[in-house]
């Protein structure tokens, strides 16, 4: 099947939905298996960076008259909450200095798919009060629940979150395309050490598997009282589990790139200059983000912008050049983002779409892209 829609990505939900778990056996937070040990999304120096460009802004519109009585900010993957505590900080700081009580009309929106991920977040900008609201959503699919935003957004910011996102890959061999159709399986002798070590028998392993992929390590403890004592026995397997899983992969020769569904509103058409750039190349399709990127433009206000910090391609030659996933990443699956295609579709669309070395670290692999309506 497309790489999408392999059960990696159910583990790489339940390593979200089930964060607390994760870290309570490997013994540290997520943040700290990052490289430098934390997210670039806590620069101090970004983000003032980024709340002094929107001081500018509401500045200028406020001279003319025309700044919104309400603010909206939005974040989506808010993590533990730890970029929103040091944005919320920065924000309420720097307004006190700029005088112009900015503060008392921001909302600031955090959305995650996790309720879990959004619990412990709202505790950690719980001093932030009623300019603070969390809501569960599907980040490929911001617009069913944000859509009361539409036009409202003077900033969307993500962090490491389009790296996260299901996606294919897709290759121009001989100057035909081909969809790269990929199996996750465990080596006989990982399935065979892994079920005895749980005590369960071969022919069960599947099973149970899917059980935990569907439940979660607290329910199918629950469920399974006999086999797992308690939710840390399932997290055990869990981990044993995603530690020995490999893919297998195919190439499938596709008719045509129209053949090929790159979003509901795309065909693998839109893919045609990437892919002639320079001889036999494979590349990521980036659905998960492009439909992420996609549903998050009609958010922002006209003066708005989407700033993304993530690990972006920007040529599509650096596909001759290195691997960049997929890979396993602690619990969770990686792939770089194809910035190339973002950049497509968002000009297309009518929005200037950047891509520039995160200035805060610019010999980083993060990236910052940013996108606003076209002048």
């Amino acid at each position: 099947m497309p790489a999408s829609g392999s059960c990696i990505w159910r583990f790489n939900i339940l390593y979200w939905q089930a964060l607390s778990r994760w870290e309570q056996a490997t013994g540290r937070e997520y943040e700290q298996a990052l490289p430098g040990g934390e997210s670039d999304a806590r620069n101090t120096e970004a983000v003032h960076e980024m709340i002094l460009e929107l001081f500018r802004v509401w500045d200028e519109l406020d001279a003319r008259h025309a700044l919104p009585q309400e603010l909206y900010v939005v974040e989506l993957g808010v993590g533990n909450g730890g970029q929103a505590r040091t944005w919320l900080d920065a924000f309420a700081a720097l307004d006190r200095g700029h005088g112009r009580d900015y503060y008392r009309r921001l909302h600031y929106l955090m959305g995650d798919y996790s309720a879990h991920v959004l619990d412990r977040a709202r505790q950690t900008v719980a001093h932030h009060g009623d300019h603070v609201n969390g809501l569960v959503l599907d980040a490929t699919r911001p617009l069913l629940t944000l859509g009361f935003l539409r036009g409202k957004a003077f900033c969307v910011y993500i962090s490491n979150v389009y790296d996260n996102l299901p996606t294919d890959e897709v290759a121009s061999i001989g100057g035909r395309p081909y969809l790269v159709e990929v199996r996750a399986y465990l080596r006989d002798e990982d399935a065979a050490r892994i079920a005895g070590q749980h005590h369960i028998p071969d022919s069960a392993l599947a099973a149970v598997i899917e059980r935990l992929l569907r439940l979660g390590p607290d329910l199918l403890a629950e469920a399974a009282p006999e086999r797992f004592a308690e939710a840390g026995h399932a997290v055990t397997l869990w981990r044993d589990v995603w530690a020995a899983l490999r893919l297998q992969e195919r190439y499938v020769p596709l008719e045509g790139l129209d053949a090929y569904r790159l979003s509901p509103s795309l065909t693998g058409e839109i893919l045609r200059p990437l892919l002639g750039h320079g001889g036999d190349i494979r590349m990521h399709a980036s659905n998960g983000a492009l439909a992420s990127f996609e549903g998050t433009l009609p958010l922002l206000h006209p003066f708005g912008r989407l700033l993304c910090h993530d690990l972006f391609l920007t040529e599509p030659a650096q596909y001759h050049a290195g691997f960049f996933g997929p890979g396993k990443y602690d619990g969770s699956v990686v792939n770089w983002v194809n910035g190339p295609l973002l950049q497509l579709i968002g000009n297309r669309r009518g929005y200037d779409v950047q891509i520039a070395p995160f200035s805060a670290r610019p010999g980083s692999n993060v990236k910052t892209l940013t996108a606003q309506v076209r002048d």
